[in-house]
C-alpha cells in the first residue's frame, strides 16, 4: 500500500504530485490498466515469455 505523508509546509498539490510519481514507480497504474479489459490466456502467455526474454537480454549484458 502506498502512503504519503505530509511534509512540513508542503502543499496539497505538490504531495498529489508525489503520490502519482509513487504509483508510477510501483507500476499500480499500469496494473489497473492492464487489468481494467479481459486479456486471452494465449495474450497473458506472450507478455510473460516477451518479459522472460527481456530480463535474460538485460541479464546478459552486464
Amino acid at each position: 500500500m502506498i502512503k504519503v505523508k505530509a511534509r512540513l509546509g508542503e502543499s496539497v498539490e505538490q504531495m498529489v504530485k508525489r503520490f502519482k510519481k509513487m504509483c508510477e514507480k510501483e507500476g499500480l497504474i499500469r496494473d489497473m490498466k492492464r487489468v481494467s479489459y479481459y486479456e486471452k490466456p494465449s495474450e497473458k502467455n506472450r507478455r510473460r515469455r516477451r518479459k522472460a526474454a527481456r530480463s535474460v537480454q538485460m541479464s546478459t549484458r552486464y
